[in-house]
């Protein structure tokens, strides 16, 4: 079992992911309840059968503060698809400044982007159009659901009407 379930907060928000295992073991002690579970797949005993969960709902409210996403060179990396944002290689990756830090540029979402050595080192200390090199894509400061959506691996079938990838009514995101 390498599957994930999707846990949701009381009122159905995606709070985050687990091992599926563990999801089992939070419905079992009743921690949680299942709302959606992988089709065709069961757990099974010596006498008896169970669902794998796919995505679970907490019983209890938890409140939780505003999410964000840290800023890493891996989050920096995922956000950027693993491929330089001027040459598209996947290969050699290393963190640019678009604003460069000589010229006062932060270490931010917004001033950072995923660039091959080559191209990082073509570049310099100057902004990408006196380089004569372009972005593929400007930089941005990825919300926790945007994360949890597109950038944490394989979605699942069952986790997208929780993660606001098609019109399901009922349900907040």
């Amino acid at each position: 079992m390498n599957q994930r379930a999707l846990i949701l907060n009381k009122d159905y928000r995606p709070i985050a992911t687990c091992e599926v295992h563990r999801a089992f073991v939070l419905v079992y002690m009743e921690k949680v309840d299942l709302v959606e579970n992988y089709s065709g797949s069961l757990l099974r005993t010596v006498d008896r059968h169970f669902s794998i969960p796919a995505v679970v709902r907490l019983q209890r409210y938890i409140n939780m503060p505003f999410k964000h996403v840290a800023l890493t060179r891996v989050n920096v990396f995922k956000r950027d698809g693993f491929q330089c944002q001027y040459c598209g290689t996947k290969k050699d990756l290393s963190i640019d400044h678009v604003l460069p830090r000589a010229r006062g540029g932060k270490t931010t979402w917004k001033n950072l982007v995923a660039a091959c050595k080559r191209c990082n080192a073509s570049k310099g200390d100057r902004m990408p159009a006196e380089a004569d090199m372009r972005l593929a894509q400007q930089p941005y400061k990825p919300s926790y659901l945007l994360f949890l959506r597109e950038m944490s691996g394989d979605i699942c079938e069952e986790w997208m009407p929780y993660l606001g990838m098609n019109g399901r009514a009922g349900v907040a995101v």
